[in-house]
């Protein structure tokens, strides 16, 4: 979505356009080399940088199968303090992989959580080291081809569809619209309450799938929120204030939701994947600070919770709570996504050790 000052930045969102399309050219005519494997590997992505809800993706399909298979998770550990491959373990930090990977480790003990910037090295050392594996959900990876899924995830935010939005800096587009054509899945995000099969009807037109392509639409949930370190429940209420502490892309459909469910709420905003400091920690407590009320808690968001985890002993004593996200399929077609999914993950099986090879 293009906004006013954006518009400064239209030359430079043109040269870096032009620059996106020769590469995709380039990989579209075999002359920069995408390879597959002869596994089952699911990519989630998107085309627009920015909150689009990859990260509930990846969780809900963690969710969804890793009581039938060994699922694992590739992501390239984004601001993690390390560099190349790496596996989660039990004495893993955020620091090591990452927010969002850590998200995944800890919230799925069972699945294997690994990072690694290169995905074309990072799959044969992932299924080397953990052979058992057999299935791969790659994180983030749609625009980086060297590695061609065999099922293809693209999000795109209901109020900021790709098919209106422009190349960075401008725009919010990291690549070209038509890149969409390669995906299998197209889901909107975070739609709006009350979207209804006319407005359904329109934004598929607008989107125009290939005959191969399947649309979807979800929702934000928010689930119960529990405490930072006891893990206990909280229930939010109509006479609650709140100080919301995050650190992501795009926090309004929160915003949206607590102008819904509680009293007030103030926000202190950092960047996307902040690294939380002391003095963040004292500019939270002071704020909270000057809250007048008897009934008040901190709020915070998955993402951020894995980076505020090491003030332990700072913060346990204060009413922090972390509020979950999932995605809800609109119109019933819940099941109709989850047998895509899971039939591409039947229909593709391992053969023997062929699947450590990539094939051109």
């Amino acid at each position: 979505m293009l906004r006013s000052f954006r518009y400064l930045f239209f030359p430079i969102s043109i040269i870096y356009g032009l620059v996106v399309w020769i590469r995709n050219w380039l990989f579209d005519k075999n002359v920069l080399k995408s390879s597959r494997f002869n596994f089952p590997v699911i990519c989630i992505g998107n085309l627009a940088v920015g909150g689009t809800g990859k990260t509930p993706m990846v969780e809900y399909l963690a969710r969804l199968l890793k009581d039938q298979y060994q699922v694992a998770t590739l992501s390239r550990g984004y601001k993690r303090k390390t560099v190349g491959f790496g596996i989660a373990n039990e004495n893993t930090t955020a620091l090591e992989i990452g927010d969002e990977p850590m998200q995944f480790h800890q919230k799925f003990p069972t699945v294997t959580v690994a990072v690694g910037e290169e995905r074309l090295v990072a799959i044969p050392q992932l299924l080397h080291d953990r052979p058992d594996t057999q299935l791969i959900i790659l994180d983030d990876a749609f625009q980086h081809r060297t590695v061609r899924a065999g099922l293809n995830i693209i999000l795109t935010e209901h109020r900021n569809l790709y098919t209106r939005d422009f190349f960075l800096p401008a725009g919010d587009l990291r690549d070209t619209r038509q890149s969409a054509g390669r995906a299998d899945i197209i889901v909107v995000t975070k739609c709006t309450k009350g979207i209804g099969e006319k407005e359904k009807k329109e934004i598929i037109e607008e989107l125009n799938p290939k005959e191969h392509q399947q649309v979807f639409f979800t929702e934000v949930i928010y689930g119960k929120p529990y405490h930072l370190f006891s893990r206990a429940s909280f229930e939010v209420s109509a006479d609650l204030d709140t100080l919301l502490v995050c650190g992501i892309a795009n926090p309004k459909p929160l915003q949206d939701y607590l102008d819904e469910e509680v009293h007030s709420y103030e926000m202190l905003r950092y960047p996307d994947h902040h690294i939380f400091t002391i003095d963040n920690l004292d500019e939270i407590k002071k704020q909270f600070g000057t809250i007048a009320s008897g009934n008040k808690i901190i709020l915070t968001t998955e993402k951020d919770a894995v980076r505020l985890q090491k003030f332990e002993n700072q913060l346990m004593d204060f009413p922090i709570y972390v509020i979950p996200i999932e995605h809800a399929f609109l119109f019933g077609e819940r099941e109709l996504f989850e047998e895509r999914v899971t039939g591409f993950v039947a229909r593709i099986k391992p053969a023997g050790g062929d699947e450590l090879a990539p094939v051109a």
